[in-house]
């Protein structure tokens, strides 16, 4: 069938057939929009647009419109109460060891009924557990303190990343990451698998111990775990590891250097004369300045 007798058909013009979009590229556009909406989290595509026209793009506002909706730059609105909330930027998979850590809270309950709780930190690059910290109620200043305990062991993080919990959006946090240098990243609410490194732990910590075991007191939960932890870090293969235990798999990368270059007391190779000889000479210069 021709194409006339098709249009014809189902009543369509031959001309909206034929059409090409003549439109021009918009990465660049994109690109710049993207930028500025990650430095000014807050601002919705009126003002973007503005700025856009400052810089000298030409774009009309229902055609940013349509690039805003599609890169998903929508603000979300606040409701309640006041929290801090995470950045519009994507998060990079981790290549090193303490590039990012994950934390997140697991509850569990005596045998009596009382609850407690479980502070779970992991480094998201070797799958370590760091230290599960269980006690009947962890605030933002004891959250602090564990961090700086395991910091003071292993290193600081470049990036730590939880959900917007109120212990993790607490001032006693906020103001313990600015003190640490440490970015904190704050997932998406409602999301828990733009943390799921963290999640994937929880699951295996509670199908694995908590739902295992009978907690009858606090000492008793805290070595139960401790157990588990050191059978997590250097017994248990990992199926994401090439299943390597998350121990032998840090073990791969190089270790850092233990005395930074500045203490060190000298960086010369050591001599390659030996005593006897050093000694000879050393008499022969004493005879000749005589």
């Amino acid at each position: 069938m021709s194409e006339r007798r098709a249009c014809k058909a189902i009543g369509c013009c031959r001309m909206t057939v034929r059409y090409r979009s003549a439109r021009p590229g918009d990465r660049a556009l994109r690109d710049r929009m993207i930028a500025l909406a990650r430095e000014r989290r807050r601002f919705g595509y009126r003002r973007l647009h503005v700025l856009l026209r400052r810089e000298g793009h030409v774009v009309n506002h229902k055609r940013l419109f349509r690039l805003y909706r599609e890169e998903k730059l929508a603000v979300r609105r606040r409701g309640g109460r006041k929290r801090a909330i995470g950045t519009r930027a994507p998060m990079l998979v981790p290549l090193r060891p303490n590039e990012r850590w994950s934390l997140d809270f697991v509850s569990d309950q005596f045998t009596d009924g009382r609850r407690f709780r479980i502070l779970a930190i992991v480094d998201d690059c070797t799958r370590e557990n760091l230290a599960p910290v269980a006690d009947t109620s962890l605030s933002g200043l004891r959250v602090a303190r564990e961090l700086d305990r395991v910091i003071a062991a292993r290193g600081r993080p470049k990036m730590i990343v939880s959900d917007n919990g109120s212990k993790f959006t607490s001032n006693a946090i906020l103001a313990w990451a600015d003190q640490a240098h440490v970015e904190w990243h704050y997932i998406a609410p409602g999301k828990p698998m733009q943390n799921g490194f963290i999640e994937s732990f929880n699951g295996r910590l509670r199908d694995e111990l908590l739902n295992e075991t009978l907690f009858s007191s606090l000492p008793q939960a805290r070595t139960a775990l401790a157990n588990w932890r050191s059978d997590y870090n250097t017994e248990r293969p990992h199926s994401q590891l090439g299943w390597l235990t998350p121990s032998v798999f840090a073990s791969t990368f190089s270790p850092r250097r233990a005395l930074a270059p500045r203490y060190a007391t000298s960086t010369a190779p050591e001599t390659v004369a030996s005593p006897a000889r050093t000694g000879s000479v050393t008499a022969g210069n004493e005879l000749t300045a005589g």
